[in-house]
This record gives structure tokens, sequence and C-alpha cells, in this order.
């Protein structure tokens, strides 16, 4: 099997400009389907441990509900992902107002965030790799930020089925930033993901208010029912966690010895004996269980999706870092490159 690329129209936003739907595939058969349209993955297909294979993520069959209100499905996230407290922060004296879409919080960008904009796009095949390439402008002032911001970002379907995510933006003015993925994973392809085993390689979280805003602290996660270092069963602390509705909504702050790529989660699912594993640059993970679907959207091929259909594992830096001096920074000067890479590696194992 060799290597594809391929982009064809897939529809229309309403002020009449063209929208591409663009697949990859690989030699061994992995094959992811995105849009230009908030560079939003609409489907990762992989085998299970029979070799059959299976999509993996949320979505629509169709870019109209990708248009309407839905919760971010695989979409590119930014200026800055996850929340700001109260929609506004102060940057070298000057201080700038977001708007606020989240009770009175900044969430994911704002009302028109990076998945509800138009990418340009450029594909190619490189060594047996597909890859496409999109690549925005963000206007001084959208959505309230500062600065021209010039993003770019990669996926790179790769040969030992890694499906490669790699960020990058540059700016004018001083500003924040801080870019994720927002795809939900359900690597039996349907049902919940309470009984995916998950483990994490974070001792420590930052736990957070009622409204999902950090409180500053850098806590550990031993004796709390957010330890994952070792494998356990997604809901098997389900009755020690508060929040309504309940579920995993939380950063964690990924184990490391200095820079570059570490390993941050795996997933398995016993049924089909899909692996995942994740692997970022960042210091943080949001882990984010599906807390909010209630079933009223009805995916592909007709799934509903209830509450709990889907994981998000969001390589980051930590929410709300801009108010808090002890968090890794996420300001971005003009004389300095914003670069994070994740990897979302593939597998299976006989015997699950």
């Amino acid at each position: 099997m060799k290597a594809e690329v391929k982009k064809e129209k897939w529809g229309e936003l309403p002020d009449g400009r063209p929208v591409d739907r663009i697949e990859l595939r690989n030699p061994n058969g992995l094959r992811l389907v995105c849009t230009n349209y908030g560079a939003i993955i609409t489907e990762l297909w992989v085998p299970d441990r029979n070799g059959k294979f299976g999509d993996i993520v949320l979505g629509f069959d169709r870019l109209e509900p990708y248009l309407g209100s839905h919760p971010h499905f695989g979409a590119i996230i930014g200026r800055v992902a996850n929340r700001i407290a109260y929609g506004e922060f102060e940057l070298d004296g000057q201080q700038y107002k977001l708007h606020r879409n989240n009770g009175p919080h900044h969430l994911h960008g704002g009302n028109k965030g990076l998945d509800r904009v138009l990418w340009d796009v450029e594909r190619q095949i490189t060594n047996e790799e597909p890859q496409v390439r999109f690549r925005y402008l963000s206007p001084d002032g959208e959505e309230g930020y500062p600065g021209n911001l010039n993003v770019e970002v990669i996926y790179t379907l790769q040969k030992d089925n890694v499906l490669r995510i790699d960020y990058q933006a540059t700016t004018d003015k001083p500003t924040i930033v801080n870019l994720t993925n927002h795809s939900y994973f359900n690597l039996r392809e349907q049902g919940t993901i309470l009984d995916h085993i998950l483990q994490i390689n974070a001792s420590f979280y930052t736990p957070a208010d009622e409204t999902l805003i950090p409180t500053g602290e850098i806590a550990p996660v031993d004796g709390t029912p957010f330890d994952f270092r070792v494998p356990r069963r997604i809901g098997e602390q389900w009755d020690r966690l508060s929040g309504n509705p309940r579920g995993y909504d939380v950063n964690f702050v990924i184990d490391r010895e200095g820079p570059g790529l570490v390993q941050a989660a795996k997933v398995f699912e016993l049924e089909t004996g899909r692996v995942l594993e994740v692997w970022t640059t960042q210091p943080g993970m949001q882990l984010y269980t599906g807390n909010f679907l209630d079933g009223s959207l009805v995916g592909k091929r007709g799934v509903r999706y209830v509450q709990y259909s889907g994981l998000c594992l969001e390589t980051q830096h930590f929410p709300d870092a801009v108010h808090h001096p002890n968090f890794p920074s996420i300001i971005l000067r003009p004389d300095g490159v914003y670069r994070h890479t994740a990897l979302f590696r593939f597998g299976v194992r006989a015997d699950l």
C-alpha cells in the first residue's frame, strides 16, 4: 500500500468560501481525515488486534454541524487553549479584555477561536509519510488578543503509526499563546470510555475551583482520584470525584527531566486491544472525559454522543497561566517562536 494525500471540496461557509476535506493514508493503512475549517480532525482509522480498522475519534459526517454549536470536536484550539479567568489579562502594563464565552471566563480562544476559521492548506508526501500543513494569520485584536499571530500546524501520519502534530507561531507584538488539539478519542469506537485503562505520567496536578480556574497550587496526585501513575480504569475512582457533571476535567503536570518529548499518557482498550500513547514537549496535559456530552449531538454513522463518549488528552501549558507567575509562561514576543510537538502513537496488545 502506498502513502496517499488527497484533497476535495467538502462544502461552503455561509459567505461562500469553499471548505476542503483532506485525507491522509500511510503505507500501513492508517487514515486521517481532516478539514481546513478549524484544522479539524474528522476521522482517524486505526486497526484493532485482529487488523480491523475503526474510526476512533468523535465528529460529524458533514460540514454543517461543525459550523454550529459543538464541543470543539477534533479542532485546533487557540490562541489560548483552556480558560483565562474573567476574560482579561495584563501584559507589559497594558490590560486586554477577551470574549467571555464560558460564564465569566474566556475559553479555548473565544467565540471565534482557531477552531472556527478557514486555514490555508498545503499537502505533500515525504519518505512515504503523508502530511498536511495548515497556516492562518490571526490579525491583531482578533478575539481581543494583541499582535498579528502567524500560526502553522502540521499533521503527519508517520510510517510507525504515529500521528505527529507540530505547532509553530510568531507574532509582531507581545502576546500570549497556548495551542492544542481537541480530539475526543474512543478506542472502542462507541459506548463510553469509563472502562478504558489509563496511565498518566504525572506526579502533580493543578487544582481548580468550581469554575475550573486553577487556584495556582501545584499539588501531588498521591491519595487523590487524579493518581493515574499506575494504569487504572478511568471510572475506577468515579465516586471520589466532585463537580456537576461528574468527571475529569483537570490539568496534569507531566513528569519530565529537561526539555523534549516525553510520554504523557497511555490508554488501553480491552475489547479491541487498541493502545494509544501520547508524547509531548509541553509541561501539561488536560484530561477531559466528555462530561458535558448529553446525547443531543448525533455524530458519524448516526451515533448519538452520550455523556463520557470520548476522552480528550490535550497537551498544553497550564490553564490560566497568564495569571499565575509560578506556572510556565505562555508569553510570546516578536523575537521568539512558539513551538510544540505532540505524538499520538497507535498500536495493539494481544494480551489484553
